[in-house]
């Protein structure tokens, strides 16, 4: 049932990472827009990135400057097998995308470490897309990238490796692939291995391309907190690659750059789109000034280090945007950039002729809300910012509950509950990584079963909760400091839930959801301390 939802510029173009002057600030996309790849069809730029285990997965966003970025869509309404992911799986599913655009169809390759790599394809953006199609079976199968070879009209595709589910990383494979993207030719070579590069760990993330008469692949090292992006050339697919760093942090405040695509504008300049490792926030997106140098080897950034605020690319000007935040949800119906935690089942979400999104208090044993599928999330901003959302209550059987929830492997919510005397209460609730529920602070009655709920967050993806029950917002429990998953950046997610047993147990109404961005100077802001991870 998504759809365009809410308003359709609604505040996001607050978001906008354009500084109205000719300039643009990094990152251009402040939210978890995780292992980015970049096209240009046209005047016209698409970008995709990692989903995980939400759906709809495989979001598309559009652009006609590299800069205001707007979301478009979803290219899977479902993940597979459908059995997989009915429950959460929130670190496995879609992992890092690749997008082309060849012989008139636009094609997705992606990697799902336990399952294999799969391809998609459409006749447009917005599709209709083909189901997927397992390309090379495996476990530990990741990051996929294609090639068609204009010269010669051969077709590759090269990919890394997840030691965690393959035992081996920090090497890339090669295959010949058959041009209908149908088939791999041939068993696969490792055609860059990187134990044999003094210093270089982790290598992953590939991006195949060709250029000036050599093969590149972009690819980044030293995993995501700390590492560097690489480039690889060589006069044949299969090597030898000769290698060079082509991007690190410096003495700039972004950790890691890491993982991304090469752009060429139609007016001749190189872009390149990589993410940043912000620990609650995300992987948040830049966008890096690109040339070559003397050697033929791409320098990117400002001499090989990212850059915080630069001149915009040589495109026609566009109005301010950035991917949709706020909903009136119309009729019911939620907005492009919500995604559940798992594959969607009828009757979550039940479609009225008013406004307001109308969540059915789906049966559940218990309230972790970490395993529930039917918690419907959007993007934590990486900026500060105060998000609210009204809410009453309609469910009658003691024990339903709905609310607010900021939602990582420790969660925390706001929202309403029926107790045993048919009242509706105020509740705050918590939990930590690996523990139950518990109270984040006192209830309170909620007359009528209404309230206005708020979650204000500030630096370090800290956030207060608070709550209008009919006498203005008040405060409740202490500061709670949002955590990433694994490989994914806390969201933003509404939800309703009831006791399992026999029966409807019946809804919960939102309305007028609204993230509100704090006025602040345009600065990338330092990373947080972070565990290292050198495997994926």
């Amino acid at each position: 049932m998504s759809g365009p939802g809410g308003r359709a510029a609604d505040g996001a173009a607050a978001f906008s990472a354009d500084l109205g002057d000719g300039t643009f600030a990094n990152p251009v996309l402040d939210a978890d827009w995780s292992d980015p790849d970049v096209l240009r069809v046209g005047d016209d730029y698409y970008l995709t990135a990692s989903s995980f285990g939400r759906a709809p997965g495989l979001p598309l966003l559009h652009s006609r400057d590299l800069v205001n970025w707007t979301l478009i869509g979803h290219a899977l309404p479902r993940l597979e097998p459908d059995a997989e992911f009915r429950t959460p799986r929130h670190d496995r599913g879609v992992w890092a995308p690749s997008l082309r655009y060849h012989d008139g169809r636009f094609w997705i390759f992606w990697g799902d470490p336990d399952q294999g790599i799969f391809q998609i394809n459409a006749p447009r953006i917005r599709g209709p897309w083909t189901r997927p199609h397992l390309l090379k079976a495996g476990r530990g199968l990741i990051d996929p990238c294609p090639l068609w070879d204009e010269e010669t009209g051969e077709a590759y595709l090269v990919h890394a490796w997840a030691r965690s589910r393959s035992g081996v990383n920090n090497r890339l494979t090669g295959h010949r692939m058959h041009p209908d993207g149908t088939e791999l030719l041939d068993e696969g070579t490792v055609i860059v291995d990187a134990d044999m590069l003094p210093g270089w760990f982790t290598l992953e993330g590939p991006k195949l391309y060709r250029h000036d008469g050599w093969f590149w692949i972009l690819a980044p090292a030293g995993s995501v907190a700390t590492g560097w992006q690489g480039a690889f050339r060589a006069r044949s697919f299969f090597g030898p690659y000769e290698e060079r760093v082509v991007l690190e942090q410096g003495d700039t405040d972004v950790n890691g750059p890491h993982q991304g695509g090469w752009v060429r504008t139609q007016a001749g300049e190189d872009w390149f789109v990589h993410f940043q490792q912000r620990g609650a926030y995300g992987r948040v997106v830049h966008l890096q000034p690109m040339r070559w140098d003397a050697d033929g080897w791409p320098v990117i950034g400002e001499k090989g280090a990212p850059v915080a605020v630069h001149r915009k690319p040589a495109l026609p000007p566009q109005p301010p945007a950035a991917p949709a935040t706020d909903d009136d949800f119309p009729g019911g119906r939620y907005g492009r950039q919500w995604q559940w935690t798992a594959n969607p089942r009828d009757g979550w979400a039940t479609q009225h002729s008013a406004d307001g999104l109308r969540l059915t208090c789906v049966r559940a044993a218990g309230t972790d809300l970490r395993r529930l599928p039917h918690v419907l999330t959007q993007r934590l901003p990486g900026r500060r910012c105060t998000v609210e959302v009204g809410l009453r209550l309609d469910a009658r059987e003691a024990g339903a509950a709905a609310g607010l929830t900021v939602l990582g492997d420790a969660y925390t919510w706001i929202g309403l509950r029926r107790e045993t005397d048919g009242t509706v209460r105020l509740v705050h609730r918590f939990a930590l990584p690996d523990m139950p529920e518990r109270d984040a602070g006192p209830s309170r009655p909620a007359p009528g079963g209404q309230a206005r709920l708020r979650v204000e967050i500030g630096a370090g993806a800290r956030c207060r909760f608070s709550a209008d029950t009919g006498d203005g917002f008040r405060p409740s429990g202490q500061v709670f400091a949002a955590t990433p998953w694994r490989w994914v950046g806390a969201l933003l997610g509404l939800f309703a839930v009831a006791p399992e047993q026999p029966g409807p147990a019946g809804a919960a109404l939102f309305t007028r959801f609204r993230i509100t961005p704090h006025r602040h100077l345009h600065t990338v802001p330092s990373p947080p301390d972070q565990q290292k991870r050198a495997d994926r």
